[in-house]
C-alpha cells in the first residue's frame, strides 16, 4: 500500500521562508537609517530616497534578466545563487562605515567603532555623505541582483509543485513570507543594531541566507526525481490537462525565444501594468512607514517598534488572497475571472489611504491600521497577480515573464521612492500646505492619495488588455 505524501508544502515552506529572509534583508537599511546611519553619515531624506530609489532601478532591471536565468539554470541552482548574492550584498552594508572612514581620512582603519570615530572628526561632511551614499549604493546593487531571482525562482517552484487550483493558496502562503520578513523585522533589527550597532544588524540578517542554502540543498529535487513524493502526490501535482502535453514538448528542441518577443503578447502587459503601477505602493509601505512615524510622531525605531509590529500583523489577512478565487473556482467560475474577481475586491481597500492623514490626528492607530489593510489588500493582489502567469504561460516561460513584470514593478517603485524623498524634503522646507497639511504631513498625504488609486487604475487597464482568459500555448 502506498502512502500518500503532502511534501510539496515543505517546499512551499521553503519557499516562504526565503521571501521571509528576503524581506528581512531589505526592511534593514529602512529601520537603522534614520537613528543611527543618518546621524553618523549626515543623511537627508533626498540621500535615503536616492539610495532607495536606485535600489529598485536595479532590482528592476535585474529582474529582466533574472527569470530568464532562473529558467536557464532551473530553480534548484538559481535559487542558490540569487539567495547567495543577496545574502553577500546584505553583509556589504556593514562595511559602509569602513569604507568611508578609509576614503575620507586616507588612513585604514579596523572595525566599526574605530570607523565611526574616525568620521566623526572628519571635516568635510560632503564628502562623508558622498561616499557613504555611494557605498550604500553599490552594496544595495548586489542586494538587488540576488534578490531579484527570488520571486522568479519561487513562482516557477509553484509551478513545478501544485496544480493550477492550488497556486493562488500556495503563492499567498510563500508571499507571506514578505509580510512576516516585514514582521519580524522592526522586532529585532532596532534593538540588535541598539545593542550592537547597527553594523552587526546587517551581517545577523545576512547570515540567515546562507543557512537557507544548505536545507535548501538538502530538500530540493523536481517532483517527478523526489523520493519523498508518492506516486499519488505526483498525479495530483500533474493533474492539469495540458501540463501532459507540456512534458512531451520538453523533450522537443525549442527555437530560442529572446526576450523581446514576450512583449509581444498581450498576456505578458496584463502582468506588467499590473505591477508597474502597484508594486511600488507596497515598497513605500515597506521603505517610508519608519519614516513617516518618526516625521510625523517623533517616534525612533524602537518606539515604533510595536506599531510596526501591528501593522505588518495586519497584512497577514493576505492569506485571504489565496482562498478567495479558490472558493469563486470551486463554484464554477473559471480560474482567470476567478482571480480577476478577487483583485477587483482587494482593489478597493487601498482607498482606505485617503483617510489615514486626516484621521491621524485623532490617533496615530489609525494610519498604522489603515496601512496594515491596504498592505493585506496589495498582497493578496500580488498573490493572485503571479498565479495569472501560470494561467497564462507554459511552465517553461514562467520565470521569465516573471521577471519582465517583476523589472515593471521595480520601475514603479524607482519612481514613488525617488518621487517621495524630494517630495519630503521639498514639503519640509518650504512648509507646503495641502489640504489643511503643512510640511511633510502634506508630502505624506499626496504620495497616501497616489497609493489609494493606485489598484483600481490597474485593475481598469488589465482588464482592457485580456477581457477574457487567453492561454499562451506556443514561446
Amino acid at each position: 500500500m502506498k502512502t500518500k505524501t503532502n511534501f510539496r508544502w515543505t517546499i512551499c515552506t521553503m519557499l516562504f521562508m526565503a521571501t521571509t529572509i528576503n524581506y528581512l534583508d531589505r526592511q534593514v537599511l529602512s529601520l537603522t537609517w534614520k537613528d543611527f546611519i543618518a546621524p553618523e553619515f549626515h543623511w537627508t531624506n533626498n540621500d535615503y530616497g536616492n539610495i532607495t530609489a536606485l535600489f529598485s532601478i536595479f532590482y528592476a532591471i535585474s529582474m529582466l534578466f533574472a527569470g530568464r536565468l532562473i529558467d536557464w539554470l532551473d530553480t534548484r541552482r538559481g535559487f542558490l545563487w540569487a539567495i547567495g548574492i543577496w545574502s553577500l550584498g546584505a553583509c556589504l552594508h556593514a562595511f559602509s562605515g569602513i569604507f568611508t572612514a578609509f576614503v575620507v581620512t586616507g588612513t585604514k582603519v579596523f572595525g566599526f567603532e574605530a570607523a565611526r570615530a574616525s568620521i566623526a572628526i572628519a571635516e568635510n561632511t560632503g564628502l562623508v555623505i558622498s561616499v557613504s551614499v555611494s557605498f550604500f549604493i553599490f552594496a544595495r546593487l548586489v542586494l538587488a541582483f540576488g534578490e531579484a531571482g527570488n520571486f522568479p525562482a519561487a513562482i516557477k517552484t509553484t509551478a513545478e509543485f501544485f496544480p493550477k487550483r492550488d497556486r493562488a493558496l500556495a503563492t499567498s502562503i510563500f508571499n507571506a513570507g514578505a509580510t512576516v520578513g516585514a514582521l519580524a523585522a522592526p522586532l529585532s533589527v532596532p534593538f540588535i543594531a541598539e545593542a550592537w550597532g547597527w553594523e552587526m544588524s546587517f551581517i545577523i540578517i545576512g547570515v540567515l541566507g546562507f543557512l537557507w542554502m544548505g536545507c535548501w540543498l538538502f530538500l530540493y529535487k523536481k517532483p517527478e526525481e523526489h523520493h519523498r513524493i508518492s506516486e499519488d502526490e505526483l498525479r495530483y501535482i500533474r493533474q492539469d490537462n495540458d501540463q501532459a502535453t507540456e512534458e512531451k514538448d520538453i523533450g522537443k528542441e525549442h527555437k530560442k525565444t529572446t526576450i523581446l518577443r514576450y512583449f509581444g503578447y498581450r498576456q505578458t502587459w496584463v502582468f506588467v501594468v499590473g505591477k508597474l503601477m502597484t508594486d511600488g505602493v507596497w515598497w513605500f509601505f515597506l521603505f517610508w512607514t519608519p519614516a513617516y512615524l518618526s516625521a510625523i510622531y517623533q517616534m525612533d525605531t524602537t518606539e515604533a517598534a510595536v506599531p510596526l509590529f501591528v501593522l505588518y500583523s495586519i497584512t497577514l489577512l493576505s492569506i485571504i488572497g489565496g482562498w478567495l478565487p479558490g472558493y469563486f473556482v470551486s463554484t464554477g467560475i473559471h480560474p482567470y475571472k476567478a482571480r480577476l474577481k478577487s483583485m477587483f475586491i482587494f482593489a478597493l481597500f487601498p482607498l482606505l489611504t485617503l483617510f489615514a492623514q486626516p484621521l491621524g490626528h485623532i490617533s496615530y492607530w489609525i494610519p498604522v491600521v489603515i496601512i496594515g489593510i491596504a498592505g493585506a489588500a496589495h498582497q493578496s493582489w500580488s498573490a493572485n497577480i503571479f498565479s495569472i502567469v501560470g494561467d497564462l504561460f507554459p511552465r517553461k516561460a514562467i520565470a521569465t515573464v516573471t521577471g519582465i513584470g517583476g523589472m515593471a514593478g521595480g520601475v514603479g517603485s524607482f519612481l514613488i521612492n525617488k518621487g517621495s524623498g524630494v517630495l519630503f524634503d521639498y514639503s519640509r522646507t518650504t512648509q507646503l500646505g495641502l489640504m489643511g497639511f503643512k510640511g511633510e504631513e502634506a508630502g505624506y498625504f499626496i504620495v497616501f492619495a497616489i497609493c489609494a488609486v493606485a489598484y483600481l487604475l490597474a485593475w481598469t487597464m488589465m482588464k482592457m488588455i485580456l477581457p477574457r482568459y487567453k492561454e499562451v500555448t506556443v514561446i
